[in-house]
């Protein structure tokens, strides 16, 4: 069933969005080096299976098979020029996926990073910047994405420009960025001055957050510290922590594991979570359970968070981020 996210925003319920997108693709045969974007076309059943697999686990917020989607990260397979179409088509077979359920579902588009670096530091514009994600953003519009999801960023700059865009199309957005480095994302952005990288736009993000990073444990204390900081956030965390089986890539998190982060995450404030590299419809079946029978507690501390799901990759930010308080039950 066809829905939007600001619908879905209107009850108080904690929403579930999906898992994984290129690992799971990497289970399903995609080899390294070949772009997920070109399975809109190349594999459009698998895209949609893999849609069906997490909406049948409970997700309630799909992202579209997009996240490279836009001219600068496509010019690297001579594809720059497929932008809108492959946009539109992924928005497409993820509304296909939808549109059968029989409970309200909202595909987001995945808006991800262009890979350059703005200017003096590198050549990007911002003018560019703006018009290589508005043509994305246009192809999932039009294709029937309900939101604009812009997520892994990690500067101030291609947060406003991709901002800017989805406001400029006329499609609601998130903003997520990754605290990958120290606790900070790559460009040094720390967790709680994202929402105020997007204050001076003239539409606010229906909600921002935090995805992908270093692990459940890692994520966790990065929401600690964006509390307060917006009405809406986002947690998408990795399933564990990645690490080599011979030339696989196997991430360490189970089904398990994932549902006390989900529990962990309702506790620090989370009103969207999901899971991001390595995570399975198992997990995120997992995830549905905690999130439904999940009987709401006090705010965690980092020492519990350790203690529930593991030990933090980077190091603890300051203690101010362990208050306890009780929360109220959504």
């Amino acid at each position: 069933m066809r829905t939007s996210l600001a619908r879905l925003l209107e009850s108080p319920r904690v929403l579930l969005a999906d898992g994984a997108t290129g690992t799971n693709y990497f289970l399903a045969g995609l080899t390294s080096g070949e772009p997920p974007e070109f399975w809109t076309v190349d594999r459009p059943e698998a895209v949609v299976d893999l849609h069906r697999q997490f909406v049948d686990a409970g997700a309630d917020i799909i992202l579209t098979n997009t996240f490279g989607c836009n001219p600068l990260r496509l010019k690297l397979h001579n594809a720059q020029d497929r932008t809108y179409e492959l946009a539109r088509r992924a928005a497409e077979l993820a509304r296909s996926a939808v549109d059968g359920t029989s409970r309200p579902v909202a595909v987001a588009g995945s808006v991800g990073p262009t890979g350059e670096l703005f200017e003096p530091m590198g050549a990007l514009t911002h003018k560019s910047a703006v018009a290589a994600f508005s043509e994305q953003v246009r192809g999932l519009r039009d294709g029937g994405a309900d939101v604009a999801w812009i997520e892994t960023m990690s500067s101030a700059e291609e947060i406003n420009a991709a901002a800017e865009a989805a406001i400029e199309v006329g499609l609601p957005y998130v903003v997520t960025c990754s605290f990958d480095t120290a606790g900070r994302t790559m460009m040094g952005l720390l967790p709680g001055a994202l929402a105020e990288q997007v204050r001076s736009q003239p539409v606010a993000p229906l909600a921002i957050g935090a995805n992908c990073g270093v692990g459940a444990s890692d994520i966790l204390v990065t929401l600690l510290a964006m509390q307060g900081s917006a009405p809406t956030l986002v947690i998408k965390g990795n399933c564990g922590i990645p690490h080599f089986e011979g030339t696989e890539c196997v991430y360490s998190g189970t089904p398990e594991l994932m549902s006390r982060y989900a529990s962990l995450a309702v506790d620090a404030g989370a009103r969207i979570i999901g899971g991001c590299c390595g995570t399975t419809p198992a997990h995120l079946a997992a995830m549905r359970a905690a999130i439904d029978h999940h009987a709401n507690g006090d705010r965690p501390t980092i020492d519990t968070i350790i203690q529930r799901i593991g030990p933090l990759t980077n190091a603890a930010p300051s203690a101010s981020v362990e208050r306890p308080t009780r929360r109220s039950r959504r």
